[in-house]
């Protein structure tokens, strides 16, 4: 994997201006396969033309679309917004408008795929959840060594899955604002992110909140559950998974 875990390359706004010579130079030693993991690459409209700029490059790649409960995953990242300073609103008033909605479309994953199918064979997208990572994970990490072609046995006993959390996630307080605009703040940013994240959380911790997961109200979601409930069926077609456990 890329020594950085988000290098989204393959974003216009992003570092796609860098050129390949800085996207190669974050892969290194000899490997069968190389990856990077970058959620934004299925953050449509907001981040458009993805997949042609990845078909260009690596027509051959095998792309990897990991999913979760839709409104699982819309709470998710309100809690990461509203932690990050991006997000003001309560959260009923931030997933209430269906409308051009962020946390919406990164939830319509069938939309998301639909813009790589143009570009790629069903065969080079495979489709897991982090819920089967999670409860599955000899069994769905196999089907991911497989669909890469690599030794499909390899396993080791003491490895993890890393899901992303929310349940630590705090929020900066005025002092906290004010310390993240310092110089030395702002250097501490250069650092990789493997870096940066821990000591951040360590020098933040004086100087910020505690989030407590917000719960919707029942008739939100229920009109949440009715906008996303066809898109979800159109996965379930193509994956043939179920999605059993999904609240859609």
């Amino acid at each position: 994997m890329s020594k950085e875990k988000e290098l989204e390359f393959f974003i216009e706004e992003r570092n796609w201006p860098k050129g390949l010579s800085w996207y190669s130079s974050n892969f290194k030693g000899q490997a069968k396969i190389y990856g990077e993991s970058s959620p934004n690459y299925t953050n449509y409209p907001r981040f458009p033309g993805v997949p042609a700029r990845m078909h260009v490059i690596v027509p051959e790649g095998k792309l990897i679309y990991i999913v979760r409960d839709p409104v699982e995953r819309m709470v998710s990242s309100y809690i990461q917004n509203y932690s990050d300073d991006r997000e003001n609103r309560p959260i009923e008033e931030a997933l209430g408008s269906l409308n051009h909605n962020q946390y919406l479309n990164r939830s319509l994953y069938y939309m998301q795929l639909k813009q790589y199918q143009a570009y790629f064979p069903a065969s080079q997208i495979l489709v897991i959840t982090t819920e089967d990572l999670q409860n599955h994970r000899r069994t769905t990490l196999r089907k991911v060594f497989e669909f890469l072609e690599v030794n499909a046995d390899f396993y080791c006993p003491w490895y993890k899955v890393r899901r992303h959390s929310t349940t630590r996630k705090r929020r900066k307080t005025g002092i906290g604002m004010r310390l993240a605009q310092t110089a030395p703040m702002k250097l501490l940013k250069r650092l990789p992110l493997r870096l940066r994240w821990p000591v951040e959380d360590l020098i933040y911790l004086p100087f910020s909140q505690k989030i407590e997961r917000p719960v919707i109200n029942e008739n939100l979601r229920q009109e949440l559950i009715g906008y996303l409930r066809d898109d979800i069926n159109r996965l379930r077609e193509f994956t043939g998974y179920n999605f059993e456990k999904w609240c859609v």
